[in-house]
């Protein structure tokens, strides 16, 4: 056969250690054999030499219209308490479509840099900032379609029922781009009803739902439980994902080893965000702060779908970061103490296998007819690479390449 592409000597995510590595061949944007030592010809060839190559990396929660304002935001100047969205609210006014796609643009490269090929951003529409953040992000999409699909998740930031106007123009979102319906109930004043709100318009346009939900340091008043009974109550399993839920972290293991139960048997999955609930979390004490990230191993293990994410980057909300998932799932390991082998794999697939379920992708993996969504890492296997936060050599989306990064050279005397 001749291909487009192929990609010689690589690992795969599942090969056994004893197992030699494959040639991946590429045809018309997916991938047409995986086989050692393929025939053929192809127009062009990859060397990865013994390297992990994997699908590429699924972002299942950001926030690009919000990324890279740090600068435009009032400086913190006391640990507690912490004002992040009053501070972010402050400048949305100064938003334009232009800046929202230019800052977003700059966060979405650096994303794709570290081999992120799938992303749903959430992007919160208010009467602050209209839809001016929507059609930022929204022009992105076609802009960025060679290296990365994105999907936007529309959400009201400051809250919905005591917001008014807020309500119509999530509406208007949902009609023009935004293909996920999200929600931020601890910011509004009536939570139930937001969340009530949120799964009416997932049914009237037929769409997912991603919810921000339960960030605090108290169990008390889960909103998740809410979220099990209606996604059963309209048959939504499957279609809903809650992030943070950092008052998990709060419970003891058997009260949380229930509500995991719940949504597992509601089929409503969680995404971590491990680098915003660090920094946000245990502002109530000087010491001895709790770590305030839910260990999501241990919700896997009792049958939820779990993700991990960057969230924000470089905004009030979290100062730091430059879209490298693997950095945040590494980050997720340390933090939750899950070290064996076996632990640090179900972490991987966090940000790859299980990621890709979540947000409803039917062709993801490196699979003859998948796409040819790929992403080289200077490591043999998937534990390395997460143990190590290996960098991403190559990345090729629909059989073009999209990043090169050249391996480190050390220059000795």
């Amino acid at each position: 056969m001749d291909f487009d592409l192929v990609v010689r000597e690589a690992r795969l995510s599942d090969q056994a250690k004893d197992q030699p590595p494959v040639d991946i061949g590429v045809k018309d944007g997916r991938i047409a054999a995986l086989a050692p030592a393929l025939g053929g010809t192809a127009r062009e060839e990859a060397k990865a030499g013994g390297r992990l190559v994997c699908a590429g990396f699924v972002e299942t929660h950001i926030h690009l219209d919000k990324s890279c304002i740090l600068g435009r935001c009032e400086h913190e100047k006391k640990r507690f308490p912490h004002l992040a969205m009053e501070r972010t609210s402050a400048v949305k006014h100064t938003f334009t479509v232009e800046d929202v796609a230019e800052r977003a643009g700059g966060t979405l490269e650096k994303c794709i840099g570290h081999g992120a090929t799938r992303m749903r951003t959430h992007v919160e529409v208010d009467p602050k900032v209209g839809l001016r953040g929507l059609e930022g992000v929204k022009a992105l999409i076609e802009r960025y379609k060679w290296a990365i699909d994105l999907e936007i998740c529309v959400m009201p930031q400051e809250g919905l029922t005591n917001n008014p106007g807020t309500d119509e123009l999530m509406v208007a979102a949902l009609k023009n781009g935004a293909t996920v319906v999200g929600a931020a109930p601890n910011y509004d004043t009536d939570r139930p009803a937001q969340i009530r709100r949120v799964f009416e318009m997932a049914r009237e346009f037929d769409v997912d739902i991603d919810m921000h939900l339960d960030s605090g340091a108290s169990a008390e008043e889960l909103d998740t439980l809410l979220v099990c009974e209606l996604t059963e109550k309209y048959g939504w399993g499957g279609r809903v994902a809650i992030g943070h839920v950092s008052k998990l972290a709060s419970m003891p293991q058997p009260e949380m080893d229930k509500v995991a139960r719940r949504m597992a048997d509601a089929g409503v999955a969680l995404t971590v965000l491990t680098a915003t609930d660090l920094y946000l979390g245990g502002r109530h004490t000087d010491h001895n702060v709790p770590r305030n990230v839910v260990d999501a191993n241990r919700l896997v293990e009792k049958g939820v779908l779990c993700s991990v994410a960057s969230n924000n980057i470089l905004n009030p909300f979290t100062p730091f970061g430059d879209g490298q998932l693997l950095r945040q799932v590494n980050m997720q390991a340390i933090v939750t103490q899950r070290g064996t082998d076996a632990e640090v794999r179900a972490a991987w697939d966090m940000t790859t296998s299980s990621a890709a379920r979540l947000m409803g992708l039917k062709d993801y993996g490196v699979a003859e007819g998948a796409p040819a969504d790929l992403v080289m890492l200077d490591a043999p296997d998937p534990v390395t690479a997460l143990r190590t936060v290996a960098p991403v050599l190559g990345a090729w989306k629909r059989g073009r390449r999209t990043v090169t990064r050249t391996p480190v050279q050390l220059h000795r005397p």
